[in-house]
């Protein structure tokens, strides 16, 4: 379909590609095997300048916004879920200081997350608030000019491979939601450390890992906004960030049903090649409908977002939604195209499979997607009777 792209964008979108088929595509079973984080293909989407794409001008990026993040997104994911994250998971870092940062804080961090010379984590979830986001048990007491982290995280995408980190840590628990704070933290910094890193059934390139905080002395020039905001600061990260959750599935349903057509067009069983079977080409025709659907609606979604629209949390949520959905029903449905062979390793798409699970989850779960759905349409209802 005609999306409108313009000649920047479209150069954005062909670059990215001709990394991910080049670079990309001739290793992503050999890091997907052993687990290695991509720091080769790091250097080839920062040489490239793709990191400066969701970073403004002013500080040292390109200035594009959330819907050439996601163009990006799509097309490293097309190829590699689980590579496409270390740079998806960057923006997720970023985005916290490019929207709550002061000019010194986005002036000292950003400048280095758009070169891709450092990359960047966000880290919220905990091994007792994973969806319960106002359940930390990570607390930030301060004493004098700093303050002191005790804690651990879980599950954090980039650890230890990143070296700028945005913590939310409890600092007043009495006061709920209202009592946790966002702090900038450097790998290095004096009681903060790395702990396991997470064997996983997919995304298995990107690192996940532990963050372990003893007695971590962190400056009060690091708390992001104010005291306080560190809620508010998590759920307007995810506003804007699960558009890049949606592009990964995007691109991970995109490279399933491009893999799914191909096989199809020259398998043959039964003296003819399967596509021509009814039951085959009805699975391509839905696969082919549903990505497409979900495109149109991250696309929307990722150009509101930068028109400078207040409120996106419905569309946000709508379009992780679905999208992750449609990742987990076209690479089923890709796998049974592929019958047997889908099963096996030496076909890819057993490996978008697995790759596109946790779009489902992280970032918030697709029930927590639900919820946040019903409620910004119950505030809708309201707004129109009061």
């Amino acid at each position: 379909m005609e999306y409108f792209l313009t000649e920047e964008q479209k150069m954005i979108k062909e670059l990215a590609r001709k990394i991910a088929e080049e670079k990309i595509k001739p290793k992503r079973a050999e890091y997907d095997e052993n687990e290695t984080f991509p720091w080769d293909i790091v250097n080839e989407l920062a040489n490239a300048d793709l990191f400066g794409v969701f970073v403004p001008s002013e500080y040292g990026g390109l200035g594009y916004g959330v819907f050439e993040l996601c163009l990006v997104i799509e097309e490293l994911s097309r190829v590699c879920g689980g590579i496409a994250l270390s740079y998806a998971g960057t923006a997720l870092g970023a985005f916290p200081i490019i929207l709550f940062g002061n000019e010194e804080q986005k002036k000292k961090y950003l400048p280095p997350i758009a070169k891709g010379e450092k990359l960047a984590a966000f880290a919220v979830t905990e091994p007792n608030a994973g969806s319960d986001i106002t359940n930390l048990n990570t607390t930030a007491k301060k004493e004098g000019d700093y303050y002191i982290l005790n804690g651990t995280k879980q599950w954090i995408t980039n650890g230890g491979e990143a070296e700028i980190y945005v913590v939310i840590a409890a600092t007043d628990k009495s006061k709920g939601p209202r009592g946790a704070t966002a702090f900038i933290l450097e790998k290095g910094m004096e009681g903060f450390n790395f702990g396991k890193k997470e064997k996983k059934l997919g995304i298995r390139a990107s690192a996940t890992r532990e963050l372990v905080f003893e007695n971590c002395k962190v400056p009060k020039e690091n708390v992001l906004g104010r005291e306080g905001m560190g809620f508010l600061i998590t759920l307007k990260n995810f506003d804007t960030s699960r558009p890049g959750v949606a592009a990964q599935a995007l691109g991970i349903a995109q490279g399933a049903f491009e893999e799914a057509l191909k096989y199809a067009h020259t398998r043959k069983q039964f003296g003819q090649t399967i596509i021509s079977f009814q039951a085959v080409s009805h699975m391509l025709a839905d696969m082919a409908t549903q990505i497409e659907a979900a495109r149109c609606l991250i696309y929307q979604t990722a150009r509101m977002i930068d028109s400078g629209a207040k409120e996106f949390s419905k569309e946000s949520a709508m379009c992780k939604l679905f999208a992750s959905d449609v990742a987990m029903k076209v690479t089923t449905d890709a796998i049974q195209i592929f019958g047997g062979y889908g099963y096996m390793k030496e076909y890819p798409v057993e490996k978008m499979f697995r790759d596109a699970k946790i779009t489902q989850i992280y970032e918030g779960t697709n029930q927590i997607q639900r919820n946040i759905i019903a409620l910004e349409l119950i505030k809708e209802l309201t707004k129109k009777n009061p």
